[in-house]
């Protein structure tokens, strides 16, 4: 292949999205290169990923995770970093023309948010970026003329399905969901599953908060508000379907009746490589997709009674401001406590909409006004779960 090679920053290196990107980079050396690294806590695996692909400049959670990683490389040459201040550095670091955004949560906002503002396109699979603070960020994009290509591979069908299509002949976005490993149970069974039953997905490959919303169908809560974002459409035209199979990534319906659907097998290798390639294609060696095997594809609505989260998504959504920071905030300290049998399953979403219903709305203003809504939603949750439930 004769392309120019491309530089990357990945943010959330170590993760499942950050660990599948870098094994495409092993794959095709020639059109990329790893400027910059940022990771958590796992410093082992950080170790091996700068061994192997030499970035200039790496990133951690801390300054003991600093020190830790500095011991391990000693002699490699890498500047290593750590805090928010680190972060922002991999983020915006010169060479680099596009930012991996992966890291989990809320936390990926900053970093991302620096990224833009420095002129790097983004390969976004942080969706907390929009979640929390979409209007800003959105606006940004467009001040600083970047790209913002989706990872998600629910966002990223819906973007290949719109290619070359008016936007005014969109009727509605459809997003699939596997519906996780409880679609099928009864609110009493849901009542006693453990964190282990639940990062049981049976489609995908995710980390371990991500399986967790997958679960309970926040994760398609928050996909639903960055659909929102990315492809400027309001919610009553987004809608989202229970697809078992995992075939389908999403949907495009249009006013004449036409549905555009982007298929393939369930492996996040897809989505990410067509973001770095973006408008080609990667030949990736992976498993075709067989549909005479995969045989009969199925489709129900969502029972928003046994997973009331998407619902909590679609008010958040609804209300604006500073609500859908809170919801994210609250919903990630709610899955900690349940991962750490905490709280059960069905109290994840008890303790969210507690704290939406207490949050007073305010109009997002600026970054720190989000950071301020993410703050407080994070210490509600914990006082009501230090405090029992009061349910």
């Amino acid at each position: 292949m004769t392309d120019i090679m491309k530089n990357l920053t990945i943010l959330g290196s170590t993760g499942s999205i950050g660990v599948s990107t870098l094994e495409i980079v092993e794959a095709f050396p020639d059109l990329y290169r790893v400027i910059a690294l940022t990771a958590g806590n796992n410093i082992a695996l950080l170790k091996q990923q700068v061994k192997k692909f030499r970035p200039r400049l790496v990133a951690v959670a801390s300054e003991q995770g600093a020190t830790e990683l500095a011991e391990e490389l000693n002699g490699e040459g890498v500047e290593i970093v750590c805090g928010i201040e680190g972060m922002i550095r991999c983020a915006t670091c010169p060479d680099a023309e596009m930012v991996v955004a992966a890291i989990v949560g809320a936390a990926g906002l900053v970093p991302t948010l620096a990224a833009i503002k420095a002129g790097k396109d983004i390969a976004l699979a942080n969706k907390e970026t929009l979640v929390t603070a979409g209007a800003l960020v959105m606006a940004e994009v467009e001040k600083a003329g970047v790209r913002m290509i989706p990872v998600d591979s629910e966002h990223s069908a819906i973007f290949q399905s719109l290619a070359g299509q008016r936007s005014e002949d969109v009727r509605r976005l459809i997003l699939t969901a596997s519906g996780g490993p409880f679609r099928q149970h009864s609110l009493e069974r849901l009542q006693g599953v453990s964190p282990a039953d639940a990062l049981a997905h049976p489609n995908w490959e995710m980390g371990r908060k991500i399986s967790i919303d997958s679960a309970t169908m926040m994760n398609k809560g928050l996909e639903v508000i960055e659909a929102y974002w990315l492809f400027n459409l309001p919610p009553e035209q987004i809608a989202v379907h229970i697809h078992p199979e995992s075939i389908i990534h999403s949907m495009v319906e249009y006013r004449d009746g036409a549905v555009m659907a982007q298929l393939g097998i369930p492996d996040m290798k897809t989505p990410i490589a067509y973001a770095l390639s973006w408008p080609k294609r990667l030949p990736l060696d992976l498993a075709p997709l067989d549909l005479c095997q995969a045989g009969r594809l199925t489709f129900a609505e969502p029972d928003q009674e046994r997973f009331p989260c998407l619902r909590l998504a679609y008010a958040a959504l609804q209300s604006g401001g500073t609500i859908p920071a809170v919801m994210n905030a609250a919903n990630e300290i709610a899955v900690d406590a349940f991962l750490q049998n905490q709280i059960s399953f069905l109290q994840i979403a008890q303790v969210i909409e507690q704290v939406m219903q207490s949050h007073q709305r305010e109009e997002l203003s600026t970054i720190d006004r989000v950071l301020q809504a993410d703050r407080w939603g994070r210490q509600q949750a914990k006082e009501l779960i230090r405090g029992g439930l009061s349910l």
